[in-house]
C-alpha cells in the first residue's frame, strides 16, 4: 500500500479572489485553502482555471472563522477600491464597498482567537488609501494590523516594473510580532517601492503605528518589463478595427502633443504600437474637454469598462497609416501577466471587467519569492487569543 505524502507547501486563505490572479502568482508552490468571492461571474472564471474544491461564493460578510479550513500561512484581501479611488465619493473605509475591510479583519481576529492566526496577512489597494478623508482611512489600516498584533509594512508596487501598463497599488504586508523577518527588512524606506508619498503618509501616522513599521527589502526586478507591442495579437479575421471615421475623430481629440508622438511614430519605418485613453482635461477657457492621450510603451490603468472613458483603445501605425481598435480581452489578460492559457469569459466586456479588476501576477510572484516564501519558512508559533 503506498502511503500518501503530506503537502507541506504554505497555505493561504484569499478573499475577494476575482478569477484567481493572486492564485496563479503565487503558483503551484502554494495551496489554496479557501477562496472567497461574492461575483458569480467572476467565480465562473475561477472555476474555469482553478477548479472548485476550494472557492466559496458568498457575501465576507456572512463568513465565519470556523467556514476556513486549517490554518494558513497567509491571508490576502484585495478588497473593493471604490470608496477609496480618486473617483469614488469619498466615503472610504466607512463606504459600503470599501468598507468589506472590517468584515475580512473580523475573520482574521476569530482566526486568532481559535489559535489559527495566519502568520502573514496582506491586503491591496489603489493608492487612494494613503490619503483618502484625510489619511484617516490609511490609519485605520494600519492600526488594524497592530491591534490584532502584527508588525506591518507598506509597499507601492507599480506593475509597470514588470509588465507594459502603468498600475500603482499599494500592498501593506503584516506579520506576527513572533514571526522570524531578519534579513528582509530595511533601516530605511527605499525607491522604487517606498516612493514620497508612501514616506509622507507614514510620517503622519501616530508614533505607536510608526513603531511597529517595518521597510520591507523587496529589490526592484533585474529585467526590464516588455514593450506594449509585445502583448499586442497579430492581426487577423477575428480583430475588430474602427472605420477611418472613428480613428480621424479619435485622433481629432488629441492635444498637439499627443499628435506629434502619433506623427513621430507615422515617420518610423518601423511603424508602432500605442495605448490611447480618455481624459478629461481643463480647455483654455477654464471648460472640461474630452481628451485623447497615446503612449507607445506600456498602457494605462485597466479598469473595470463601466463607461467609454475606461476602455482602452490600441492604436496601431503601420506603414504610415493609423488604425484603431478596442483591446482585446486577451491583450487585457497578459498586460495582467496571466498566460495565454488562461481561460478567459468568452463576452469581451466580462473579460475585461475580470482583468481591469484583478491583481498583477508578476507583482504578486515578487512579493511571494522575496518576502512571502521566507516568511513562511519558520517555524514560529501561531499567536493565541488573548
Amino acid at each position: 500500500m503506498i502511503e500518501s505524502r503530506p503537502d507541506n507547501r504554505p497555505g493561504y486563505y484569499e478573499f475577494f479572489c476575482g478569477g484567481g490572479m493572486v492564485r496563479a502568482g503565487l503558483g503551484d508552490g502554494w495551496r489554496c485553502l479557501f477562496a472567497n468571492d461574492i461575483d458569480p461571474r467572476k467565480a465562473a472564471s475561477w472555476r474555469a482555471n482553478w477548479g472548485a474544491d476550494a472557492l466559496h461564493v458568498a457575501d465576507i460578510a456572512d463568513l465565519a472563522a470556523g467556514d476556513l479550513p486549517g490554518e494558513a500561512d497567509l491571508m490576502w484581501g484585495s478588497f473593493p477600491c471604490q470608496d477609496l479611488s480618486l473617483a469614488g465619493a469619498g466615503a472610504g473605509l466607512d463606504g459600503q464597498r470599501s468598507g468589506t475591510f472590517h468584515a475580512f479583519w473580523s475573520l482574521a481576529r476569530g482566526l486568532a482567537a481559535d489559535g489559527r492566526a495566519p502568520k502573514m496577512v496582506v491586503v491591496e489597494n489603489v493608492c487612494g488609501a494613503l490619503t483618502s478623508r484625510g489619511g484617516l482611512d490609511f490609519e485605520i489600516i494600519c492600526q488594524t494590523f497592530v491591534d490584532a498584533g502584527y508588525r506591518w509594512g507598506a509597499l507601492v508596487i507599480n506593475a509597470d516594473r514588470f509588465l507594459p501598463q502603468s498600475r500603482p497599488r499599494l500592498f501593506v504586508v503584516g506579520v506576527l510580532d513572533n514571526a522570524e523577518s531578519r534579513g528582509l527588512e530595511l533601516s530605511a524606506p527605499a525607491e522604487p517601492f517606498h516612493p514620497p508619498a508612501l514616506r509622507r503618509a507614514v510620517d503622519r501616522l501616530p508614533e505607536d503605528l510608526r513603531r511597529a513599521l517595518v521597510w520591507w527589502n523587496l529589490p526592484a526586478p533585474a529585467a526590464a518589463p516588455p514593450w506594449l507591442r509585445d502583448v499586442v495579437e497579430p492581426d487577423g479575421p477575428g480583430l475588430v478595427w474602427h472605420d477611418e471615421a472613428r480613428t480621424a475623430r479619435l485622433l481629432a481629440q488629441m492635444s498637439p502633443t499627443n499628435l506629434a508622438k502619433v506623427d513621430a511614430v507615422r515617420r518610423n519605418p518601423g511603424g508602432g504600437v500605442g495605448a490611447v485613453f480618455r481624459r478629461t482635461r481643463r480647455g483654455p477657457d477654464g471648460e472640461r474637454v474630452q481628451r485623447a492621450e497615446v503612449r507607445f510603451d506600456r498602457a494605462g490603468c485597466l479598469r473595470t469598462p463601466a463607461g467609454g472613458s475606461s476602455r482602452q483603445i490600441l492604436l496601431v501605425v503601420a506603414e504610415g497609416r493609423v488604425r484603431t481598435r478596442l483591446m482585446t480581452g486577451r491583450e487585457t489578460a497578459r498586460l495582467m501577466g496571466l498566460s495565454d492559457s488562461y481561460s478567459l469569459p468568452v463576452s469581451h466586456g466580462a473579460a475585461c471587467h475580470l482583468t481591469g479588476d484583478g491583481v498583477a501576477v508578476p507583482v504578486v510572484r515578487s512579493l511571494a519569492e522575496h518576502l512571502f516564501e521566507p516568511l513562511a519558512a519558520p517555524t514560529a508559533p501561531r499567536k493565541q487569543a488573548a
